[in-house]
């Protein structure tokens, strides 16, 4: 098999041990916390919204210890970018999305806050561990706050979390051996699948002459955002795609706070040149897109919809001038 052939098949199992490594993580450590006496909804905030972006912080950390800090960088950008003009475009074009108020007045203008925080932090070209810290207290902060205003305004996570929730009411020895089993693969999972995407993309960008930031926008932002496109597109087909937007503008919020913020106090990433012009701009104007689109009618219809993916294509292109 040709080097080409292999890193691709490389790539690809990379994706599906991500995949079931994040299930594996959220399902066992959901059980475990609400059988400890955790609140579902306090699981549903804060165990599930970090361990799905569990895959995007283990390549970026990955790949900045490799000394890739492009990569690292494209992936959380990349992801945001994905999320809110590929996830949320395509979902709405198949059924459109209900918006919480409390998304409209909440979420979006924190999201919008952290990604604007960037500019001033990165603008020495490194998001060092001071730069690390300041966002991992953010998120710690933005964590506290959204677990005490949960209250019963997300009964949807209770809902998700009942089962859960039920099993957990009747702890036994088996059941706590069978989550510790599901966190430790869900984490082996992880890793592997984030080493081989790195090493992937890394070769993939070397042959084809690819910078590796526009790689980390593309293929392995994508990679880690397949997850959460598979899963807003079935509830959207389902009709049960009513808190999609939240949990999106929630993600990108963990992407910056967490992946960011972890992986620069872990190591520093130094930002290249261009970043804060290009990239990071192209993330911005579109999340500013998504507040007036999002309060208009508190809904994202099919039209809003194509333009968000319209906006995301558009912004690809610019970006990939190269």
């Amino acid at each position: 098999m040709s080097p080409l052939l292999t890193n691709l098949l490389l790539l690809a199992l990379g994706v599906g041990a991500l995949y079931f490594g994040a299930e594996w993580l959220v399902r066992g450590a959901s059980r475990l916390a609400s059988a400890l006496g955790v609140s579902p909804i306090v699981v549903g905030l804060t165990v599930v919204s970090l361990g799905t972006s569990a895959p995007e912080l283990v390549v970026s950390l990955l790949a900045a210890l490799d000394g890739n800090p492009d990569l690292a960088m494209g992936n959380v950008l990349g992801s945001n970018l994905a999320n809110i003009g590929l996830i949320l475009g395509l979902t709405a074009l198949i059924n459109p999305l209900e918006v919480a108020g409390r998304v409209v007045v909440r979420e979006i203008p924190i999201m919008l806050f952290v990604t604007l925080l960037l500019f001033p932090l990165a603008w020495d070209g490194t998001l060092d561990r001071a730069d690390g810290a300041i966002l991992s207290i953010l998120l710690v902060l933005y964590l506290l706050f959204i677990n005490k205003a949960a209250g019963t305004e997300v009964p949807e996570v209770r809902n998700d979390f009942a089962e859960l929730a039920h099993e957990a009411a009747r702890p036994d020895r088996r059941r706590w051996l069978v989550d510790m089993a599901l966190i430790t693969a869900g984490i082996s999972g992880l890793v592997l699948g984030g080493t081989a995407i790195v090493q992937a993309a890394e070769y993939l960008a070397r042959a084809a002459g690819i910078p590796d930031m526009v790689v980390g926008l593309t293929v392995v932002a994508l990679g880690t955002s397949l997850p959460e496109l598979a899963t807003s597109v079935v509830a959207a087909l389902r009709r049960e795609a009513d808190i999609a937007v939240g949990n999106i503008i929630g993600s990108n919020i963990f992407n910056i706070g967490a992946i960011l913020g972890i992986t620069s106090l872990v190591q520093p990433i130094r930002v290249a040149d261009g970043v804060l012009g290009k990239e990071l701009l192209a993330v911005l104007l579109l999340s500013l897109a998504v507040w007036p689109i999002s309060g208009m009618a508190h809904r994202i219809r099919r039209l809003e919809g194509g333009l968000l993916l319209a906006a995301y294509m558009g912004l690809g292109l610019w970006l990939f001038q190269f």
